[in-house]
């Protein structure tokens, strides 16, 4: 009969997953090609990000006491991980009102000058997630690190691409100023695009440009698979297809991220993840699941 901290922890695990199921539209596909034991891992940390993710962005509350939030949320994990476990709910209530409204006072935009201040910006924020998730999937050659970051930046870039639209309505321009100027593309037009499927040349350009380091960078995903453990390579194959199919599809409706919010079909992503399944099952019939 399982201990009773044995059944707290599948609980914690199972809800992890849940998490993951509802919110990692992409990245849950590729987890289930993993081995059970670093597919619970994989979705532990995405839930521990996803939710310090949730408290940056939650814009109800000032930028100031999001950084509490966040004090607190790692503390409490600080805690946990040294196995101080107090009562303190983790999941931040989202119920809690801020002291003041910050929206109701205008805003300066959050711009990236140089493609290398974003390329900073997409290493702290994916590179990271990387970093980590090749420690769950296993490697011994160090080049893996690196590859491992420019992979999170190539997932990174298309995020951006896919949700220019949905940014700039939040006062957030991600594509570098110094390309906005190359390109004679001014952030008010991006903010003021609604439901167009007709860029500018310039505009077409400008997100091409991106696409393009974006494509340089999932280079780094293909020299990465052969250096991580085989039972875990056919999961990072997924994730990466599936991340460069949603780059594609952008690519394809000639960078008309506006008019819709671009996606990879829930069929494409199923069919993605059986070739990785078949690819599970063909290194196990090998002896190559480890």
């Amino acid at each position: 009969m399982p201990r009773f901290a044995d059944l707290k922890l599948a609980e914690a695990y199972q809800q992890c997953t849940e998490i993951a199921r509802r919110q990692a539209k992409n990245f849950y596909y590729a987890f289930l090609a993993l081995p059970r034991p670093k597919r619970d891992a994989i979705c532990a940390v995405y839930a521990f990000m996803r939710h310090a993710d949730d408290i940056s962005d939650d814009e109800s509350r000032p930028r100031a006491l999001r950084r509490e939030d966040l004090d607190a949320w790692l503390d409490a994990w600080h805690h946990a991980a040294a196995g101080a476990f107090t009562d303190m709910d983790l999941d931040i209530s989202a119920d809690e009102k801020a002291a003041y409204n910050e929206a109701a006072a205008p805003r300066p935009w959050d711009t990236y000058p140089t493609f290398e201040d974003l390329r900073q910006y997409c290493y702290y924020v994916a590179s990271v997630v990387g970093l980590v998730c090749i420690r769950i999937f296993g490697y011994t050659d160090p080049r893996a690190e690196k590859l491992a970051e420019d992979t999170g930046i190539a997932f990174q870039l298309t995020n951006i691409l896919r949700d220019v639209r949905e940014d700039a309505e939040r006062g957030r321009i991600y594509l570098p100023l110094d390309d906005l100027s190359r390109y004679g593309v001014r952030i008010d037009e991006l903010a003021a695009l609604r439901d167009r499927t007709h860029l500018t040349l310039n505009q077409r350009e400008l997100l091409e440009s991106l696409a393009n380091r974006a494509e340089d960078y999932y280079k780094s995903g293909l020299q990465l698979l052969p250096l991580i453990a085989p039972d875990s390579r056919p999961a990072l194959w997924v994730l990466i297809t599936i991340y460069h199919r949603l780059l594609q599809r952008i690519e394809r409706r000639d960078y008309d991220v506006f008019s819709e919010r671009v996606s990879v079909p829930i069929t494409t992503r199923i069919a993605i993840l059986l070739r990785g399944l078949l690819q599970v099952l063909r290194n196990r019939m090998t002896g190559r699941a480890r």
